[in-house]
């Protein structure tokens, strides 16, 4: 039953696109500024509950990883004990290795009205070919994806690495090892579906096999099983929902991810990181996909 629910929460499309990108494995990284060194990790039992699949729920090294599996019986993941309404959210995850077609791994922000924020990490038959897919909804607006994919530029399954989104009112940005690898400007063009209701974060895995890995081509095999990903280093920092008053800042940091004016805008550093993502690992975004939206959503053509 929650994989199930689950399934119906994140209705997401696997697509393919005329837009290309080798595999990143031999790619060097620029650098950019560790975001993820100026906040502090949250432990399981300190920051999280079990949302689903709790027998596959296992916390290690005193509660500051915690393993999420996916077998036969369910997927497994954890919500957040409190809402957000703006932040910094990241986790330190190490993916399952082998066959892992039509495996989910996602890390997202949703509330029960449809906002949403998503890093996906869609398995694949190759072994190291595990796909980076990003999305945003808002204020309901379920009928219009705005997926980006890319390739990674490491193997996801040898180490942990860090996924994270900063999500405030001046923009959302997706972070893969503190490298911008895509920003939505909260402007004119996007402020109807700009998410900006309070949400909590999850941390899941489960079965896409209907759509994760080339359309549903490839569906999770169990005999594989069981698949495993470890999450670690959890972030969390930002405006702690309180309905009874605006914003409750539950920070020790000096860095403010919500107000903050490093938060405000990518450096320099950070565009040239981005630029160098999208150039060489992005293969495929909503906004060059003609087949499929005849009219471009109105950002696109702001861009």
């Amino acid at each position: 039953m929650a994989l199930k629910l689950l399934t119906s929460l994140l209705v997401i499309f696997s697509i393919s696109s005329p837009v290309s990108a080798g595999n990143g494995h031999d790619s060097a990284a620029p650098n950019v500024t560790r975001l993820t060194d100026l906040f502090g990790h949250l432990t399981f039992n300190h920051g999280f509950t079990a949302f689903f699949g709790g027998l596959n729920i296992q916390p290690i090294n005193n509660g500051s990883y915690v393993n999420l599996i996916l077998n036969k019986s369910s997927g497994s993941g954890l919500v957040s004990q409190n809402k957000y309404h703006y932040g910094f959210f990241s986790a330190a995850i190490k993916l399952p290795s082998g066959y892992t077609s039509g495996v989910v791994v996602a890390f997202y922000l949703f509330p029960h009205n449809h906002d949403e924020i998503d890093i996906e990490l869609l398995g694949h038959e190759k072994r190291k070919d595990w796909v980076l897919q990003t999305n945003m909804y808002g204020n309901g607006s379920v009928s219009t994806g705005r997926e980006e994919k890319f390739r990674l530029w490491f193997d996801p399954t040898e180490q942990y690495h860090h996924y994270s989104f900063i999500w405030n009112d001046h923009h959302t940005v997706f972070l893969v090892d503190n490298i911008p690898v895509r920003e939505i400007l909260h402007n004119d063009a996007i402020s109807s579906v700009y998410p900006s209701k309070p949400m909590s974060l999850y941390a899941t895995i489960w079965d896409g096999s209907e759509w994760a890995t080339h359309g549903g081509k490839y569906p999770v095999n169990y005999k594989f099983a069981p698949f495993v990903a470890s999450f670690g280093e959890m972030e969390m920092d930002g405006c702690v929902f309180n309905p009874k008053s605006q914003c409750s800042k539950g920070s020790v940091s000096s860095m403010d991810p919500v107000d903050g004016e490093e938060f405000a805008k990518l450096s320099e550093q950070q565009k040239m990181g981005m630029d160098w993502a999208r150039k060489k690992l992005m293969f495929y975004s909503y906004c060059k996909d003609t087949s499929r939206y005849k009219v471009l959503p109105p950002e696109c053509k702001a861009k």
